[in-house]
């Protein structure tokens, strides 16, 4: 059987895995489901239409699973659906979607830092590192690998690629494309994250792409479809960062891009 301190309460309906671990005075809500090997430290709260799969640990005074802030909820069960091996530090805040049917999204192997948020109906890849009082608003997607430093904020709807970073106390109003980093209030895009490329295996040739794609892009002010059509004649345009730049940029936006 789970693990569950005598203070903690867990309420009839919770479906908890045989070696799942519950803090002192933690709070498990009625339809909160949790895989095997998570813990639940004590004072901290799942609850919500929150199902949670293996190996995550939630920190004291972590709250999960909490009601939308979007005020277009009507009513009806929404949810929030979290991966594995997940990280949620002291006071860290997860929102449930707004609408029936719908849910925020929580991939595997992320790490967000005390303080930190994710909105109603967010999107969020795997390996995601947000550092401590970093917010992603509603509706923001987040790609694989990306680096939301510290008190920065991502704004509703704007989308942020893969190994891209915000700067810390970043105000991101826009989209953030792949590789590239921000910085600013509001941000602009000043660089590629090269220290994340290297750590992820990207060899110096990529590296070198992705540089002259940024500098494409950003230094010589093309528009958005002018940069599209040289970024498809480039001679790399097959590597892989070229295409998921464009997959980027050519996906409808409602923010428009950075």
């Amino acid at each position: 059987m789970a693990k569950i301190h005598p203070t903690a309460i867990v309420e009839d309906g919770a479906v908890l895995a045989d070696d799942v671990e519950v803090g002192a005075y933690a709070y498990i809500g009625k339809d909160v489901k949790i895989g095997a090997g998570t813990i639940v430290a004590h004072h901290a709260t799942v609850e919500g239409l929150t199902t949670m799969g293996e190996n995550n640990q939630v920190y004291p005074y972590a709250f999960v699973g909490g009601k939308t802030h979007d005020l277009k909820y009507v009513g009806g069960e929404p949810g929030l659906v979290i991966g594995n091996n997940n990280v949620f530090r002291e006071y860290t805040t997860v929102h449930l979607a707004t609408k029936e049917g719908e849910n925020t999204i929580v991939g595997n192997f992320n790490n967000f830092l005390a303080y930190s948020h994710v909105a109603h109906d967010c999107i969020v890849g795997d390996h995601i590192i947000m550092s401590s009082h970093a917010a992603l608003a509603g509706h923001v997607v987040v790609g694989d690998h990306a680096v939301i430093a510290w008190s920065s904020g991502a704004h509703q709807f704007s989308r942020i690629g893969k190994y891209a970073m915000i700067s810390a106390m970043t105000k991101q109003v826009k989209d953030l494309p792949p590789y590239f980093i921000s910085d600013g209030n509001p941000a602009t895009v000043c660089t590629i994250n090269k220290i994340n490329m290297q750590r992820n295996g990207f060899t110096t040739e990529e590296i070198d792409i992705a540089y002259s794609a940024f500098k494409l892009i950003y230094k010589r002010r093309l528009s958005r479809p002018n940069a599209i059509a040289e970024l498809k004649s480039r001679a790399d345009a097959s590597s892989r960062i070229i295409q998921d730049l464009l997959a980027f940029m050519e996906t409808p936006s409602e923010r428009g891009l950075a």
